[in-house]
């Protein structure tokens, strides 16, 4: 598609920001985009590229995931040194997402079941033989990825190559990948056992992901393989 049509709901935003100010600020940032007027419930249209609209959906969870972290100005006095450091790389992070028009820092927005598996099994073949540097922050479902050139070489393109590796095999395991979960709350004596049943059978299927918690096991994979490894087990 040449041009995609989505409608944003900003009212989420209306408490932290003026949204006439904010969506000025978006317009800024992404020129690509075009606008329609801004209803009273916070909704308002948005045309553009699909990329672009990709774009512009990532920011908007930054800046979701920023205010979700940010406390109030009182609270902050309380808060831990180390945690106010991450709330100011946080907002760091969503300001210079767009400003880097050279590529040396991006950001990657997954579903944090997809960035598992991906990262067990994809992401240091995407990161061979360059200079990019990964780094994640998880919050519940949703993992962002920075990505960062940590030295200065003449090929300026490597983090967005990196950034298009990992969208691409986002989308292909989004259509592909299944989640089950194996519930051990009942099995108080036999959890070891269960967790040593199931690395045995892990060798018969090497594509499946085994992710042991203290009250389950998240087993993630091909949807068939998955389903034949729940049966097995």
């Amino acid at each position: 598609f040449s041009s995609v049509t989505s409608v944003l709901n900003m009212s989420v935003f209306k408490d932290q920001f003026v949204l006439e100010d904010l969506i000025e600020e978006l317009k800024k940032k992404i020129t690509a985009l075009s606008f329609g007027p801004l209803q009273c419930n916070g909704h308002i249209s948005v045309q553009g590229s699909f990329p672009a609209i990709k774009l512009l959906r990532d920011f908007l969870l930054l800046k979701a995931k920023c205010l979700a972290e940010d406390k109030n100005e009182e609270s902050k006095f309380h808060q831990s040194p180390k945690k106010r450091q991450q709330q100011h790389r946080l907002t760091t992070e969503t300001s210079s997402f767009l400003r880097d028009a050279e590529g040396e820092k991006k950001v990657v927005v997954l579903d944090t079941d997809i960035y598992q598996y991906m990262k067990h099994f994809f992401l240091k073949k995407f990161l061979a033989n360059t200079d990019v540097a990964v780094s994640s922050s998880t919050d519940g479902d949703i993992t962002m990825l920075y990505l960062q050139k940590v030295r200065s070489r003449p090929d300026a393109g490597q983090v967005i190559r990196v950034k298009e590796k990992i969208e691409s095999k986002s989308v292909e395991l989004h259509n592909t990948l299944r989640k089950e979960r194996i519930r051990l709350e009942r099995c108080t004596r036999d959890k070891k056992k269960y967790k040593l049943v199931c690395e045995n059978i892990k060798s018969r299927y090497p594509k499946v992901l085994l992710i042991p918690y203290g009250t389950h096991i998240d087993v993630i994979g091909d949807s068939s393989a998955v389903f034949e490894f729940i049966k097995e087990v």
